[in-house]
């Protein structure tokens, strides 16, 4: 069952929460109807950990709205990840996610927690072009 615009808005909130709870730096988010994209800075906790905070914590949040039955999975799998470890990648990762709503032909998106991308690279190196 596709997320609604109003249930993008919702798991849109529970990411938010997510992100700050947690500690969390996301430079791209891109909420679609059947999956989510996003970038997320290195942190102590490893990709598995935070793709599982983030499921989970919005599948509480529609349950809790009332918009899914409690039996119903919300998303399919433990989640894809993708490592990466250069200033280009990372740019073009942001450009990606960024461009993903309007070529399924939704309006762009903007997220309050999504920091504009600043040069950091694993290891805490940042590196200016």
């Amino acid at each position: 069952m596709p997320l609604t615009d109003e249930e993008i808005k919702i798991v849109a909130a529970a990411l938010a929460t997510t992100i700050e709870r947690r500690r969390y730096t996301c430079y791209g988010c891109a909420i679609m109807s059947d999956h989510v994209h996003m970038l997320i800075r290195k942190h102590k906790d490893h990709a598995e950990e935070m793709i599982a905070f983030f499921q989970d914590d919005s599948w509480q949040r529609l349950m809790n709205e009332k918009r899914r039955p409690i039996d119903h999975l919300v998303w399919g799998g433990p989640g894809w990840k993708v490592y990466l470890d250069s200033r280009e990648d990372m740019e073009r990762t942001v450009h990606y996610i960024d461009g993903n709503p309007e070529k399924a032909k939704q309006e762009r998106q903007q997220w309050d927690f999504v920091q504009p991308y600043d040069g950091w690279l694993p290891g805490g190196r940042m590196k200016r072009s």
